[in-house]
């Protein structure tokens, strides 16, 4: 039953204390909810009773009855009910709930690499990126919850005022005569309805009682013959702190806020479980090391900073291999060195960064350990670091590791070397050079755990570039088609058995004989109904060979792994998009998908614009809608022919403009153009004192680049 609400002005205490007298004789009091609810309690023929009533009538709108289970759960919130010592046990919670939010938080900034990046999609694994995710969205309600319950358990138990001991004394004297009615009492004709919290009526009984007022300004008390307003005493600045903070820890009064809160609290068991979740797949990932020598008995010793644990596969590994070649290794966490270690020949190590450049979990102490180690024998080192090159600092504590290293007088035994997104391939490269120090052959193979593949049927391809030698091909990919009944309605409702992805994303391709998935970045979205894919065939490229002799109807093992930190951010802003041969993929999804037809311009290089000229029909469809704002292609096997970067420089003018007005660049291809264009792009910014570096770390400059496949 809904009671009508009056506007302020309309209704005043005095006139709703009237107004219910006519249906309640026996009224005893009237309080006013936070949410506007005028409740009256009520005595009649020796019987209590509570009813919800309109304020503007007077006339009750149904029973009022706490409810008891309501009643439990703030018990249990409060004191977990055990009275007393339970409330204890509550101030202390809040106190470790504001130590999780903080140190959530400053995790959460550190991993993104710094405030201006923490609204950038999380990274990670499904897992991870749950938890961050959960945690942006929870962090602010379970703050407020913090702070205002460590400030609420504080008062309760005395160590901070919450202005009660100001309340008003009793009045000693009453003023003698007839008993006023309640509609004439000025003291209750000058409080407005939406300033009344309580009034409680005096003794019918004891013609010396007073009525008991108390208001959102202040409490008192009324005398009931002469309705002279007696002992008040305004709230003062504690009260009304104290009022404040209870309203911001329950919501009361303020739905929104009740609603901010309560999914708050939801998220602390999703979060607890993908927590755990973490937690086990990191234990689970970190391997069992066999026969792990001595730090002081070993010939090799190998040190370890991974964030994840996904960096100790590769150590085990090289432990394995070192340890099949007769040596005795001691592999540890960077972290565990050792102040000395006295037969060790060659110290190894290997370490990814964190966020933006930082030690990862198991090297944070390692810097401080390296000026403690006080030996003579100093083992010739040699760093590996592990990275995504489209992150601006890429393996940047693995070089901040060399310099110490270097600094502290240590003999370097091989230059630093990187390994981008775990390539298995440039990991058994460098254990060729790690075998040579060595004198023999050492074969290092890992490969990481990878998700769970699924089937995906081949439904079209157009084949370009056989005449220049550059055979490019356009896939695209479907789930297959589902059988029975439930498989052919679902059909019909557009499920197409893809879960959801971008253009941008990588399709991870499992090719036969190999556990070693290949990726690549994907041109179109989970709206588009399928999976495309541009592949150029690599001399002896096993996956991409596969890939070409693919026909229609076959099926390739595949997952999809979310990569989005190469997309179009969003917002109006122009984008810039330069590519060369296959890196058209992705971009020619970003077109595809650009249906608000923001500014995109494309700078694409090929080499034969009659063989190779990746996407040209549907260039020209996005030109003429709109969706692409300008087309820049350049060929290399043409007569006055040029590479991509040679266009960028003859633009440099409107790239310029462009970045000034806010343009992001995203980039797709080779390594090597890559490389090119960042050049190219740093003279262009020169005279506006930018480089591609700042913009990187603006997140307004991000490169999807790759090898072989």
């Amino acid at each position: 039953l809904q009671a009508s609400v009056p506007d302020r002005g309309q209704v005043s205490a005095a006139a709703l204390a009237e107004r219910v007298a006519r249906h309640y004789p026996g009224v005893e009091q009237i309080q006013r909810s936070a949410s506007g609810s005028v409740i009256v309690y009520y005595s009649q023929d020796g019987v209590a009773g509570a009813d919800r009533v309109d304020p503007l009538s007077g006339q009750g709108v149904g029973p009022y009855a706490p409810s008891a289970f309501t009643r439990w759960v703030k018990n249990l919130h409060r004191s977990f009910l055990a009275d007393t010592p339970g409330r204890a046990v509550a101030g202390f919670g809040a106190v470790a709930m504001l130590l999780l939010c903080l140190s959530g938080m400053a995790l959460l900034v550190r991993r993104a690499g710094g405030w201006r990046q923490l609204a950038r999609p999380p990274r990670g694994t499904v897992s991870q990126r749950w938890h961050a995710q959960l945690g942006r969205v929870a962090v602010v309600g379970l703050l407020l919850s913090a702070v205002t319950g460590m400030y609420m358990s504080a008062a309760t138990f005395g160590f901070l005022s919450d202005g009660a001991q100001d309340e008003p004394d009793f009045p000693t004297l009453a003023a003698s005569g007839a008993v006023a009615p309640v509609a004439s009492l000025p003291a209750l004709q000058a409080v407005d309805l939406h300033d009344l919290r309580e009034l409680v009526y005096p003794d019918p009984q004891n013609p010396g009682d007073f009525y008991s007022l108390s208001t959102a300004l202040g409490d008192g008390y009324v005398d009931q013959v002469r309705g002279a307003l007696l002992s008040w005493r305004a709230h003062n600045g504690t009260q009304r702190a104290h009022e404040l903070i209870y309203r911001l820890h329950t919501g009361e009064g303020l739905w929104w806020l009740g609603l901010l809160l309560g999914l708050s609290a939801l998220s602390v068991p999703l979060m607890g479980g993908t927590g755990v979740l973490i937690w086990w797949q990191r234990y689970r990932s970190r391997p069992r090391l066999a026969a792990n020598a001595g730090a002081q008995a070993a010939d090799v010793v190998i040190l370890v900073g991974s964030e994840g644990n996904s960096t100790w596969g590769f150590a085990k590994a090289l432990h394995d291999a070192l340890r099949a070649n007769g040596l005795r290794v001691h592999t540890a966490a960077m972290n565990q060195m050792a102040t000395q270690y006295r037969q060790a020949r060659h110290l190894f190590i290997l370490t990814s960064t964190y966020a933006d450049g930082d030690a990862p979990a198991s090297a944070r102490q390692f810097l401080a350990r390296l000026q403690r180690y006080s030996g003579r024998h100093r083992p010739a080192f040699a760093v590996l670091g592990f990275g995504d090159r489209q992150f601006p600092k890429f393996c940047q504590f693995a070089h901040d590791t060399q310099q110490a290293l270097l600094a502290c007088g240590w003999p370097q035994a091989l230059d630093l070397d990187t390994i981008d997104r775990q390539s298995t391939q440039e990991f058994s490269r460098w254990g060729n050079s790690v075998g040579a120090l060595f004198g023999h052959a050492l074969e290092l193979s890992h490969t990481p755990r990878h998700a769970r593949t699924r089937a995906l049927e081949l439904i079209s391809r157009i084949d370009y570039g056989a005449q220049v030698q550059a055979p490019t091909s356009i896939l695209r990919f479907a789930a297959p088609a589902p059988r029975g009944r439930i498989g052919r309605l679902a059909r019909r409702m557009g499920l197409h058995g893809l879960p959801r992805f971008e253009a941008g994303d990588l399709l991870a391709v499992v090719p036969p004989g190999s556990p070693q998935p290949r990726f690549y970045s994907l041109a179109s979205g989970s709206k588009n109904d399928f999976l495309e894919i541009c592949v150029r065939k690599h001399p002896g490229g096993l996956c991409s060979g596969m890939l070409h002799e693919l026909q229609p109807g076959q099926h390739i093992a595949a997952f999809i792994q979310a990569n989005p930190h190469f997309r179009p951010a969003s917002g109006k802003a122009p984008v810039i998009l330069i590519g060369a041969g296959a890196g058209i993929g992705p971009l020619a999804g970003f077109i595809r998908n650009n249906t608000d037809k923001y500014p995109m311009y494309l700078y694409w290089g090929g080499r034969d614009p009659a063989s190779d000229f990746l996407y040209e029909p549907e260039l020209g469809e996005y030109l003429a809608d709109r969706r692409l704002t300008q087309l820049h292609a350049v060929f290399s096997r043409v007569k006055e022919g040029g590479y991509v970067q040679d266009r960028i420089l003859d633009h440099a003018s409107q790239i310029r403009r462009l970045i000034e007005n806010g343009a992001q660049i995203l980039v797709c291809g080779s390594r090597a153009m890559a490389t090119g264009i960042m050049h190219a792009v740093d003279g262009i910014l020169s005279p506006l004192n930018l480089d591609v570096q700042t913009l990187k770390l603006q997140g307004r400059y991000r490169e999807d680049v790759f090898g072989s496949a």
